[in-house]
C-alpha cells in the first residue's frame, strides 16, 4: 500500500510538471497546444538512450533532455512565426501527429511500438536510485524547482509581456515588444520544463514507448490546466492532482474494469462543462471564492 501511494504521488508530480509547463503557453500566453506530450516523450526517449548507451547519471540526462525539449519547442515554435490563436492549435496537432509517427516507426532509435526496455535506474553522484522513496524525492524536488522557475518567469517582465500578448497583442506591439519572439520563447521554455517529467518517467518505469506520449496524453494535460484554472500558478497543480488521483479513488468503488475508463471520461466531461458554465476560473477560482466567503461574512 505504501509503494502504491508513493507511485501515485510520483505520477501526480509528473502531471504537475506537465500541466504547469503547458500553463506557461496556454494560461499566460493564450496559445492552445495539442502537442505537449511530445516534449514529455522527448525527455523520456533522450534519457532512455543516454542511460542505455552512455550513462545513467541524472546529472547528465537532465540537462541534455531539457536541451532536447527546448529544441523540440523551437521546432513547434516555427509555426508561431506565421500563425496564432486557433491556427496554432492546428499546427500543434500536426506536430503531435508527426512526432507520434516518429516515436512509433523509428525502430532503430525509439524501439518502435515495442519501445525501449531495461532502462537502468537513475544514478546520482555514483549512488543508484533504486527505491520508490528515492524517486518520490526526485519528483518532489523537480516539482519545486519547476514551480519556482515558473513563478519567477511569470512575475518578471517576460511574464507581464506574455500576459499582455494574451490580452491585447496590438497594445503590446505599440509598446515596442515583438509578439513573435515572445511566442517562441514561451514555447521553448515550456518544452524545456516538460522534458523534466520525461526524465523522471523513464528512470522510474524503466520502460518507454509511444503510447505514453500520444495525442490523448496531450489533451489530458490540457484538461488538467483548464480544470485547475489557466493563468494561475495553483490551477495546474490542482488540475493535475484531480486528474491523477481521481482514477485511484474510483478503483476503491469496485467499478468493473470495462466501465472504469468510460466512467472517468464522463466525469471529466461533466466537471469541465460545469466549471466552464459556473466557474470559468477552474478549481483555483472556486477555492478562492470559498475562501472569500468567511471574510465577507465577518466584514458584514
Amino acid at each position: 500500500m505504501i509503494a502504491y501511494a508513493e507511485s501515485l504521488l510520483i505520477f501526480t508530480g509528473l502531471a504537475v510538471i506537465l500541466a504547469s509547463s503547458l500553463n506557461l503557453m496556454l494560461g499566460y500566453g493564450g496559445m492552445f497546444s495539442a502537442a505537449h506530450a511530445v516534449f514529455y516523450g522527448i525527455g523520456a526517449y533522450t534519457t532512455s538512450l543516454l542511460a542505455l548507451h552512455v550513462s545513467a547519471s541524472i546529472l547528465l540526462s537532465l540537462p541534455v533532455a531539457m536541451l532536447a525539449g527546448a529544441g523540440a519547442g523551437a521546432l513547434l515554435a516555427v509555426p508561431a512565426l506565421r500563425v496564432k490563436e486557433e491556427y496554432f492549435v492546428v499546427a500543434s496537432l500536426g506536430f503531435q501527429i508527426i512526432a507520434s509517427t516518429i516515436f512509433n516507426q523509428w525502430v532503430a532509435v525509439t524501439g518502435g511500438i515495442g519501445g525501449l526496455t531495461g532502462i537502468p535506474p537513475a544514478s546520482f553522484l555514483g549512488y543508484e536510485v533504486d527505491s520508490y522513496g528515492g524517486y518520490l524525492f526526485i519528483a518532489a524536488l523537480s516539482v519545486a524547482a519547476v514551480l519556482t522557475a515558473l513563478k519567477l518567469l511569470v512575475r518578471s517582465s517576460f511574464g507581464r509581456a506574455l500576459r499582455a500578448l494574451r490580452d491585447d497583442e496590438a497594445a503590446l506591439q505599440a509598446l515596442g515588444r515583438d509578439p513573435v519572439r515572445l511566442r517562441v520563447a514561451a514555447v521553448v521554455a515550456s518544452g524545456m520544463l516538460a522534458a523534466v517529467a520525461g526524465v523522471i518517467y523513464a528512470y522510474f518505469t524503466s520502460f518507454v514507448n509511444a503510447e505514453s506520449f500520444s495525442l490523448d496524453e496531450s489533451i489530458l494535460i490540457m484538461v488538467m490546466v483548464i480544470i485547475g484554472g489557466a493563468g494561475t500558478l495553483a490551477g495546474p497543480v490542482l488540475g493535475a492532482a484531480f486528474i491523477t488521483v481521481f482514477p485511484a479513488l474510483l478503483s476503491f468503488l469496485q467499478i468493473p474494469s470495462t466501465a472504469l475508463g468510460p466512467t472517468q471520461r464522463v466525469v471529466y466531461g461533466v466537471v469541465i462543462t460545469l466549471l466552464m458554465i459556473y466557474q470559468p476560473e477552474g478549481l483555483s477560482g472556486l477555492l478562492r471564492r470559498i475562501a472569500r466567503r468567511p471574510r465577507l461574512s465577518a466584514g458584514r
